[in-house]
Parts: C-alpha cells; sequence; structure tokens
C-alpha cells in the first residue's frame, strides 16, 4: 500500500526566502519579487538554483514614476500637489497662487491654474467703518472701463441737520480739492413722516470742490442713514472722468429723500480712488456699515 505525506499535500508558505532557512519539498518562497517552490530540501541555495526550487510567478516590470508607475507619494511633494496624465504619465501640476482655478485645456492639453477672468468683478469689501473721511483708493487701473461704489448704511454721527454725504475723487491717494468737478443734481427731502417737503434742482460749474451724493439729517433735525452707488467712467483715462450717483435715505421708517445727479471731474490726470465724507453745516464723524468696489469691462 502506498504512504501518503498528509503534511505535503499543500503549499506552505515560508514569506521571503532566508538563506539561513531548511526549506522542504512544497515550501513556497518570495524572492526579489517573484515566488519559487522548493522541489528538493535546502538550505542555504537560491530560490533561482532549479535543481531546489521551481518558479511559481515572476515579477512584472517596474513601473517609471510618472511614465507608467503609481508612486504618488514621489510624484506628490508638496501639500496642494494635484497629479494628472500627460501624454506619456503621470506628472505633477503645483499649487497655484491663491484666487487661482484650475482650468482644463480640452482633451490633448494639460490642465493648468489660472486667474479668474470676468467683466464684473468685486476688488474690495469693507464693513464696519467708522471716520471723518472713508476712502477706497488704488484699485482703478485700465483693465476695466468703469467702477462702481456701493455704499450701505451710511450715517453721519452727531452731525447737524442739513449734513451731506460728500465724495472727492483721489489722484494718487491724494484728494482733489481744486475747482474740478462739474456737477448736476436732483434731490428731494421731506421731514420724517414725509412732510415739509424740499425738492430742487442744483447744477454747479467750476466751482465745486466737492460732489453732494446725500443727506444725513432731513429738515426736523432727525439722523437718517442712506445707501448709495457712485459709478466712475475711465478712472485711468487723462480727459475728463465722468460719474453718476444714485442714493436714497430714510429714518428707520420712511424713505424721506434721494439724491440722483452726475458730472465729470477735469483734472487732466488719471484717478486712483474715491473718498467719502462729511461736509456742510456740522461736524460728525462718518460711519458705514459696508461698502464694495466693483470693476466692470
Amino acid at each position: 500500500m502506498a504512504t501518503v505525506n498528509l503534511g505535503s499535500i499543500k503549499f506552505k508558505w515560508k514569506g521571503t526566502y532566508s538563506g539561513a532557512t531548511a526549506y522542504t519539498i512544497d515550501d513556497v518562497v518570495e524572492y526579489n519579487g517573484s515566488s519559487y517552490i522548493c522541489i528538493s530540501n535546502s538550505t542555504g541555495n537560491l530560490p533561482t538554483n532549479a535543481t531546489y526550487f521551481e518558479q511559481m510567478s515572476a515579477k512584472g516590470t517596474d513601473g517609471t514614476n510618472g511614465t507608467n508607475g503609481t508612486d504618488l507619494t514621489t510624484t506628490l511633494t508638496t501639500q496642494g500637489d494635484l497629479v494628472y496624465r500627460d501624454g506619456s504619465g503621470l506628472q505633477r501640476l503645483g499649487a497655484g497662487t491663491a484666487g487661482q482655478v484650475l482650468q482644463t485645456g480640452g482633451a490633448g492639453a494639460n490642465p493648468s491654474w489660472t486667474n479668474v477672468s470676468s467683466d464684473f468683478v468685486k476688488l474690495y469689501e469693507g464693513s464696519s467703518l467708522s471716520a471723518n473721511t472713508i476712502t477706497v483708493d488704488g484699485y482703478f487701473s485700465s483693465t476695466y472701463e468703469k467702477y462702481i461704489v456701493e455704499v450701505y448704511g451710511f450715517n453721519g454721527a452727531g452731525s447737524s441737520t442739513g449734513t451731506r454725504l460728500s465724495a472727492r475723487l483721489l489722484q494718487s491717494g491724494s484728494q482733489i480739492t481744486s475747482n474740478y468737478y462739474y456737477t448736476a443734481d436732483y434731490h428731494s427731502r421731506n421731514s420724517s413722516g414725509g412732510t415739509s417737503t424740499t425738492t430742487a434742482w442744483q447744477s454747479s460749474y467750476n466751482d465745486v470742490t466737492w460732489i453732494d451724493t446725500g443727506y444725513f439729517n432731513d429738515t426736523s433735525g432727525t439722523n437718517l442713514k442712506g445707501d448709495l452707488t457712485f459709478t466712475i467712467f475711465r478712472p485711468q483715462t487723462t480727459d475728463s472722468q465722468g460719474y453718476v450717483f444714485d442714493s436714497q435715505f430714510w429714518d428707520g421708517v420712511n424713505t424721506v429723500g434721494w439724491v440722483h445727479g452726475g458730472g465729470h471731474a477735469s483734472t487732466g490726470n488719471p484717478l486712483s480712488g474715491i473718498a467719502f465724507s462729511i461736509y456742510a453745516f456740522g461736524s460728525g464723524t462718518l460711519e458705514i456699515d459696508k461698502i464694495k468696489l466693483y470693476g466692470v469691462k
């Protein structure tokens, strides 16, 4: 009768080959990425020795990182890196600069970081501002044809009856105080509750150093809050720079006034920004809940 060795009817995995280990028939080892089965008892004989081992599986071809490999820890080296495939293999795309977006070049092209381009872009926003004069400066360039300044919740704390919200344009950060403003506006002011209406058209020619854009107080002396939109056209030209503005103000319950107007400044030099301040019948502190600047191509 035949004798069956029950201990040798299945493979025995022995892990990575070691020259100090005694291997017996059907032991399986790993060596240089391939696997081998022992066919004759062996100690110290490499698995590549066909007298003692037979190869069970062969190691595949090593991939080259960035071409056909997947060693992403080598490809990606810095926080913010992305991996993509170009025409030959995996490549690293380093992080772009703040505010950039990822842009595809379409089929057959690599992705890239790019700056946001739009015909209408917010360039500045400030909130809870309080000062005698509040400026938005240094954002004008030839990139945009016009700029829109939005002022929300302007208020003249401590100002007197009839005190106005006024604007001045800036050149190289300095207010233009010469008689370069040519402005016309139509305004309506009521006392609180909608009585005692004062409506007027006014036009000033070559003698105004402020642009009056709104009021802090009605005719009864009630302190007001208002909103304003101020648009400046082509501020970087050396020709006359045009502007229009539109404001409305209220006493917490009623809309008690508005101002619509426009004009141009003949300075002969590019503008850099705009300043808002309290002007006319008394002092006080200009307070603004929020102010935004947009560029429009």
